[in-house]
């Protein structure tokens, strides 16, 4: 741990409602591996971009407003955090000394390099709690989403479990897209298998990082895709439990059939 590492920080947020549980500070690193289609912050993808900070100065900024977030905690975001695995371990490891609340959000693409896992992993040893986002669950449509294979996302997913980190999985709806009932109904089955799984958002996909694309002169893929409404969001949401109770109900039934 030191509160000299560096990182490429996008920006900061002092007090973020949506990136965890309570009122976060929240932390935008810079860089990230995937492409995603409707990504908010393309301008998050080059990893050299941005700020060069120390966790240092993140302390102080936190400390600046930490008695206003009650229940809450910081949060590293981006980009993809573990792209900068050692700056986020180290930040992490000066929060938890100081008795904060650490939630990482990440799409754990970055499980895909082995020669990462154990500088993940040590990032995992001072994490409270693992946003984790799952694109698609479908491999082909995932790398047509993203540009990435899900295989390494879906072994990271697991791996959580078997850590005993609490996870809450993300999953950005997207008319046409996201929203297959087959793809919704396998997710569920999927996440099932998350011993630590605290909660589920489906989120509606939007619209409003469309001008990043027109200024950085990105070619927007999803143009004329509707955004998705609460209700489809709601709606996806309960194709997804009910694929996880089905995958449980299968999983009782086969352990009471093997003790019978």
């Amino acid at each position: 741990m030191s509160l000299d590492t560096q990182g490429h920080v996008h920006s900061t947020e002092s007090l973020g409602t949506v990136d965890g549980p309570g009122l976060r500070f929240v932390v935008f690193l810079e860089g990230c591996p995937m492409r995603c289609a409707y990504c908010h912050n393309p301008d998050t993808w080059n990893r050299s971009a941005g700020t060069l900070m120390s966790v240092g100065d993140i302390v102080r900024e936190f400390t600046k407003v930490q008695e206003f977030l009650r229940g809450g905690g910081i949060t590293c975001t981006g980009g993809e955090p573990l792209v900068q695995a050692e700056f986020t371990a180290s930040l992490f490891e000066e929060m938890k000394r100081r008795g904060v609340h650490t939630c990482l959000d990440t799409s754990g693409i970055t499980w895909a390099d082995e020669s990462r896992r154990q500088m993940i992993d040590r990032v995992l040893d001072s994490t409270d709690l693992v946003m984790l986002d799952i694109k698609h669950i479908d491999p082909e449509k995932h790398k047509w989403l993203t540009g990435q294979d899900n295989a390494a996302i879906k072994d990271f997913a697991l791996h959580l479990s078997g850590r005993g980190i609490p996870v809450w999985i993300r999953h950005v709806l997207v008319p046409g897209v996201t929203d297959d009932e087959a793809s919704l109904t396998e997710l569920g089955r999927f996440i099932a298998r998350i011993k630590t799984l605290k909660a589920l958002d489906v989120l509606p996909y939007h619209t409003m990082g469309v001008g990043k694309y027109e200024e950085l002169g990105i070619k927007y893929r999803l143009e004329g895709v509707e955004p998705a409404t609460k209700k489809q969001a709601a709606a996806a949401r309960d194709v997804i439990f009910a694929g996880l109770k089905a995958q449980l109900r299968e999983e009782i039934h086969t352990r009471r059939a093997g003790q019978g």
